[in-house]
């Protein structure tokens, strides 16, 4: 098996998308409440996130993996279409909800959402390329999955709960995903000079912190999921804690 099998099967053993969460939002086993949990935490991401790549991009020295980076940014922005810029897709989103945009963007996160949000800039912002590398790698590589467990939970929503629901914004990155995750192969190869990780020509370290990057990334995310699963009452929330342990790691702190 090549490098890129391996780490590529990793993110899709991983609990960032195989959860307890996940299963229940995609039989829409969620209540209304948890919807507009999960709609105003989810904004985080949508809002940041074209910030947090910005800083990948910057911190990339080798261009021809720039050039695979600036694609996903651009299509993040919409291709030079404004309507279709993914932060705006998502307001609709929200609107759709009847969420005050406002109210939205000033509600405090969760301590397991800003987790996730400050872990990907800290991964995404690294001066060590392979480690930011991975972290980009095991997002871009979860996320069909991650919209394949979403976009049937809102589709069941919509017909039980929000005729109205305006679900562009899931569709339209369900759609684009495998272009995503094609420019991330790119950017891989270009790290390889040209070849490909089935020649193994990464070095074991850089592997090791490419991996230390994907697994850390997915870690958080997987935190942020279950920061949003029901708990009995009375019972301590799951993740509140401000780092997994691989984070722990990445940014030198003692275990």
């Amino acid at each position: 098996m090549s490098f890129y099998e391996q780490v590529r099967s990793d993110v899709l053993r991983h609990g960032a998308i195989n959860n307890s969460y996940l299963r229940r939002f995609q039989a829409g086993d969620v209540t209304d409440r948890e919807l507009r949990e999960f709609a105003v935490e989810f904004y985080n991401f949508a809002r940041f996130f074209p910030r947090i790549l910005a800083s990948q991009l910057v911190n990339t020295e080798d261009e021809a993996v720039a050039d695979e980076l600036t694609r996903v940014l651009y299509s993040e922005l919409g291709d030079g279409i404004v309507k279709h810029r993914h932060e705006l897709l998502y307001r609709n989103f929200l609107r759709s909800l009847e969420i005050n945009i406002h109210d939205a963007m000033t509600a405090p996160m969760r301590p397991s959402t800003r987790a996730y949000i400050e872990g990907m800039e800290t991964l995404y912002g690294s001066g060590n390329h392979a480690t930011a590398l991975g972290a980009s790698f095991g997002l871009e590589n979860m996320a069909i999955t991650m919209w394949d467990h979403l976009i049937p939970g809102l589709t069941l929503l919509r017909a039980e709960l929000h005729p109205r629901m305006d679900m562009t914004y899931f569709t339209f990155h369900r759609q684009l995903e495998s272009e995503h995750e094609k420019a991330m192969e790119h950017a891989m190869e270009a790290v390889e000079g040209g070849g490909c990780l089935s020649k193994a020509a990464m070095s074991e370290r850089e592997k090791k912190e490419f991996c230390l990057g994907m697994n850390t990334v997915l870690d958080y995310l997987e935190g942020f999921w279950m920061g949003l699963e029901r708990k009995p009452a009375g019972s301590m929330q799951p993740w509140t804690q401000p780092a997994p342990p691989l984070a722990r790691e990445l940014r030198g702190q003692p275990h």
